[in-house]
């Protein structure tokens, strides 16, 4: 099995919904320990050492850290379990998580934009910065982009599309903090006008992956399908359960990180009801065990073999 989403997962488990909300949980938690100091650093730092792009940055690692919030909030009301008015349960919880996320990295970088927009219409108040700046900003990039991979891998390992949003914004701060050094470097360098380029150009990546992540949610959220090869992986396992004799009509909807699927399995026409109920309670069972299915609905069918219909269409004509 495989998860398109997850494709360097080197693992073939579907992780129950508590081992994802463990590894969440940790992850986030860390994360929130480096952003509570960068957060501290880069701001005091970016005010000491006259630098806006590492203010930006401080500002955007503060974003990171109500983010790591909303993360924990999400995570930990996904995991109730169902009840009268969420019968399917509270896993899009994450994908809500998602969206806030991407709009508040939207909101942030606008924010940022307006800043460095100002700047750069009074080139006359730019102030060469402290020298402080840059070795904060490459302790910033060092940080974030250990922190990035820490948290892909777990988000990789426990298959949560919430925490490859969050891992991915820490990568985004790491990028944002190599172009604030180089606005910085060129700053000292003699160009002043450099660090308020670099607080523009790290507002504008931090406002197309908030508007990347917030437009994906909203797909989720309108019961967007999945992919084609997870699909056919669902499909394939419906076929192989025995008494099956053919699948179509198999749709499916994202619920979180999960999959609710709609599928008519065909069975031998002249089996009892019984017994085809009891095939469709095996096909669910084998789904539901070896992908991220949160529940199958199965429409059952009967089925001919192509003699017996030829043979049932004699009968009737004469």
């Amino acid at each position: 099995m495989k998860f398109t989403e997850f494709a360097d997962d080197p693992e073939d488990t579907v992780h129950t919904p508590a081992e994802r909300s463990r590894a969440a949980s940790r992850s986030t938690w860390v994360s929130v320990g480096v952003n509570l100091v960068l957060t501290i650093v880069q701001i005091a730092a970016g005010i000491f050492s006259k630098s806006q792009a590492l203010i930006a940055d401080g500002i955007h690692s503060l974003s990171d850290l109500v983010a790591d919030f909303v993360v924990l909030f999400a995570n930990h009301h996904s995991q109730k379990t169902a009840d009268a008015d969420h019968p399917y349960g509270h896993q899009r919880f994450e994908t809500g998580a998602s969206l806030a996320l991407g709009l508040l990295l939207l909101g942030v970088g606008v924010g940022m934009l307006w800043s460095a927009v100002a700047k750069l219409e009074s080139p006359e108040s730019i102030q060469q910065v402290h020298v402080l700046a840059l070795w904060v900003a490459g302790g910033a990039l060092v940080s974030k982009e250990l922190l990035f991979r820490y948290m892909l891998w777990v988000a990789k390992r426990v298959k949560s599309s919430m925490l490859v949003v969050n891992a991915w914004h820490a990568r985004s701060d790491a990028a944002s903090s190599l172009v604030v050094g180089l606005g910085i470097i060129g700053n000292l360098a003699g160009y002043p006008i450099l660090d308020p380029i670099a607080a523009l150009v790290v507002g504008l990546m931090v406002c197309k992956m908030g508007w990347g992540f917030a437009w994906d949610a909203l797909h989720d959220l309108m019961d967007r399908s999945i992919d084609d090869e997870e699909l056919q992986a669902i499909r394939q396992t419906l076929l192989e359960t025995p008494g099956v004799s053919d699948v179509h009509d198999v749709r499916t909807r994202k619920m979180g990180d999960m999959i609710l699927v709609d599928a008519h399995i065909e069975v031998d026409a002249n089996i009892t009801v019984e017994a085809g109920h009891d095939i469709a309670v095996i096909a669910r069972q084998r789904v539901l065990q070896r992908h991220r299915v949160l529940n199958l609905m199965t429409h059952v069918d009967p089925w001919r073999r192509p003699d017996r219909d030829h043979d049932v269409a004699v009968a009737v004509a004469k």
